[in-house]
């Protein structure tokens, strides 16, 4: 058999180069070679030439139906980072077992043994900040920044003997404020089903031992939000922020809840720039009473010489004092 014969004949200085995979009938300097999974060979792309079987399929081994492009691990899903130690379970069904109740057995046992592991206290505090936070339609940041204040109230030992309908509430509240999207005790409360008193007392003693950031709400906060619910302008909005700060100073107003000086300038600024809002209809959206909205508007107007300066009127040039009611 002639060396043409012989397209196979790997030669000495071939085999030297045993770090690189080529064919060795082609041998083209870039070798095309392609995994065939099915099969589980290397075969060459040019002539088919199969040059290596029972190679390991490396891909995942499932479709991916996450929102995410990201693949996930062959083993599973990421750590959680709100749980501690190992994650991983085992769900026993015992819906068929209708004989020796086995299945029922191993059940309990794991169920003790995750009782052991992960606080369930924890897990059910998860699942409420979950629920509640869907249903009010905040996003998923805002529920985790929810789940790692409890999980640093937790760590402090500052559930202990409290209510934990209340912690919860006030971490919802925290993570509001802190994800630049704030609620009021009483959106809070309303959401929860939490008094509003018992939410403030938790607040308090939240806030002191967790130190954080996520103060008290105020009236700059809800300007935006409230604005954006009565389809008011971005000119009334800017207005009421300005008015906000002026009546900060004011000392018959600086005492006033938040929610209600917020609610106040928002109906001085819609009346001023010709698009007034009735009270009922920032009642509703503030949840303040129609009183406490009029006796703090009535202050403003007494003061209207002081908060209603030229800068203004020059960002509103439809804005009259000759529109404002008088209550």
């Amino acid at each position: 058999m002639t060396e043409e014969q012989q397209p196979f004949a790997i030669s000495e200085a071939d085999r030297q180069r045993n770090v690189i995979l080529e064919c060795p009938y082609c041998r083209d300097e870039v070798p095309n070679l392609v995994e065939d999974f099915v099969s589980g060979d290397y075969v060459c792309g040019n002539c088919g030439l199969v040059l290596g079987d029972r190679i390991v399929d490396t891909r995942t081994e499932w479709r991916n139906f996450a929102d995410e492009v990201l693949d996930p691990s062959r083993v599973g899903n990421l750590a959680n980072t709100f749980f501690e130690g190992a994650q991983l379970d085992t769900l026993i069904s015992h819906s068929g077992d209708k004989g020796s109740g086995l299945a029922r057995s191993l059940n309990r046992t794991r169920g003790r043994a995750i009782v052991q592991r992960q606080d369930q206290n924890l897990v059910q505090a998860y699942k409420d900040i979950t629920t509640l936070c869907s249903a009010n339609g905040m996003p998923t940041t805002t529920v985790d920044i929810a789940k790692a204040f409890y999980k640093r109230a937790k760590k402090e030992g500052l559930l202990h003997g409290k209510n934990n309908s209340a912690i919860v509430a006030v971490c919802i509240f925290f993570a509001c404020r802190q994800d630049n999207a704030p609620r009021t005790f009483k959106e809070i409360s309303a959401l929860t089903k939490v008094n509003v008193k018992e939410i403030g007392r938790t607040f308090k003693l939240l806030k002191s031992k967790l130190d954080t950031a996520a103060g008290f709400t105020s009236s700059n906060d809800l300007i935006a939000r409230f604005c954006s619910s009565l389809n008011l302008d971005q000119d009334t909005w800017r207005i009421a922020e300005i008015l906000v700060d002026k009546a900060k100073g004011m000392d018959n107003v600086s005492g006033r809840s938040p929610v209600t000086i917020a609610s106040a300038c928002i109906y001085l600024s819609s009346h001023l720039i010709g698009s007034g809002r009735d009270l009922k209809a920032i009642s509703e959206i503030a949840g303040v009473g129609e009183a406490a909205i009029r006796t703090s508007y009535k202050i403003l107007y007494a003061n209207r010489n002081d908060l209603l300066t030229p800068d203004i009127f020059t960002r509103a040039p439809k804005a009259s004092e000759a529109n404002l009611p008088i209550h």
